[in-house]
């Protein structure tokens, strides 16, 4: 889905970044002993069918096979060099993945792969936004809009591919209103003959650029995928907390669905808001057999890759959180599921952020759009 920092998260719109002060801590996991795991920590029942998802065992043991194929390449080497957690290195992390594979595959119950990797393994829990182990969980999920190759009277809002002379691009670069106006139509010369999509709905093709990528399906006919090809160097500004502070919506009560609810019935109000976040996200057509990818490079899978800060997070390796996870009903339900850490984000910002996944359309769209609650993620070490 994103190459290189920015993936598609549905909560970005509402919540935008939520560093921590934590984020400067030289160890952002600690080593935790089973008296003090959530209960039920690593007990899965999406493994064994009892969920109203499609995450089974061979959809995580392809993420961790996407992983593995990872962690031999040398922008692996580079991310582990340094890493500030003593014991976490990538051969290390390499060993735990395979053994995880293999008791994954022979485990005949949950119970089996429990008492398996409670034996086997050291969990390392994320020390959260708090230090005490709080992570906040939001969901995110490659979208499917329809477009045209030209602009028409119904099709005027567009997404741009990477201008050729980017690299050479002065600093500050030109912010996201003096590329495209107030109200998004297009206006600098810089952009002219660089867009690759039309879409009817301004906020579409804003959506886009905050989930990263998305599947397009032609107006004539066809589908192609476009995924994230470079940025302008400004920080994320949420409309989702703009629209708090304008007194719009309350704290706590702004969902992605409010939001497009909003807009939808003040369209007007697009000007107003989506300039205020002068990031501009650049795009690249690609197959539509093309798979969502994070930015270590590999597929994500749904409800299987988690994005994380690369600065303290260990790219590729497996993990477990507890937290609430909307069912296919929307209904949330507190669950354990092991998750492989495949991707990263601009708004994903300390030890106590994580991004989950959810796949692609419109159901995981939705499901995504409803996640916003706290929990606890560990990783998995072989001892």
């Amino acid at each position: 889905m994103i190459k290189q920092s920015f993936p598609l998260l549905a909560l970005l719109l509402v919540f935008g970044v939520n560093a921590s002060g934590l984020r400067a801590q030289s160890r952002p996991l600690t080593p935790v002993t089973g008296a003090n795991l959530t209960p039920t920590v690593g007990f899965d029942e999406q493994l064994w069918g009892n969920h109203c998802s499609a995450g089974d065992k061979q959809s995580l043991v392809r993420a961790i096979d996407h992983s593995l194929a990872y962690l031999k390449t040398a922008s692996a080497a580079r991310a582990y060099q340094n890493y500030p957690v003593p014991g976490v290195t990538r051969e290390r992390v390499t060993r735990s993945l395979q053994r995880f594979k293999t008791l994954l595959q022979q485990a005949p119950s949950p119970e089996a792969l429990q008492t398996a990797v409670d034996r086997e393994f050291q969990f390392y829990q994320a020390i959260g936004n708090d230090g005490i182990g709080t992570v906040h969980f939001t969901g995110y999920f490659e979208p499917v809009y329809t477009a045209s190759r030209q602009r028409t009277a119904e099709y005027r809002y567009p997404i741009y591919g990477l201008p050729n002379n980017f690299s050479r691009w002065s600093k500050p670069h030109p912010t996201r209103a003096d590329l495209e106006g107030l109200d998004g139509l297009g206006k600098s010369s810089q952009l002219q003959g660089r867009e690759i999509a039309w879409f009817r709905n301004r906020l579409d093709a804003y959506l886009i650029q905050v989930q990263g990528s998305a599947k397009i399906n032609w107006v004539g006919g066809g589908q192609s995928s476009v995924a994230f090809a470079g940025a302008t160097d400004y920080p994320y500004v949420s409309l989702g907390k703009e629209t708090i502070q304008e007194g719009i919506f309350q704290p706590g009560e702004v969902t992605l669905p409010k939001l497009i609810e909003y807009f939808e019935q003040n369209p007007s109000e697009l000007s107003r808001f989506i300039p205020r976040n002068n990031r501009l996200i650049f795009f690249k057509e690609t197959s539509a057999s093309t798979p969502a990818k994070g930015s270590i490079g590999v597929p994500v899978t749904a409800e299987r890759s988690i994005a994380t800060d690369k600065a303290l997070m260990p790219p590729g390796a497996i993990a477990v959180l507890a937290a609430p996870i909307p069912d296919c009903r929307g209904q949330k339900v507190n669950v354990s599921r092991f998750v492989v850490d495949q991707d990263t984000g601009s708004a994903i910002k300390g030890p106590g952020r994580v991004d989950i996944f959810m796949g692609t359309g419109q159901t995981p769209g939705d499901r995504a759009g409803l996640m916003s609650d706290d929990g606890q993620i560990y990783y998995l070490l072989l001892r």
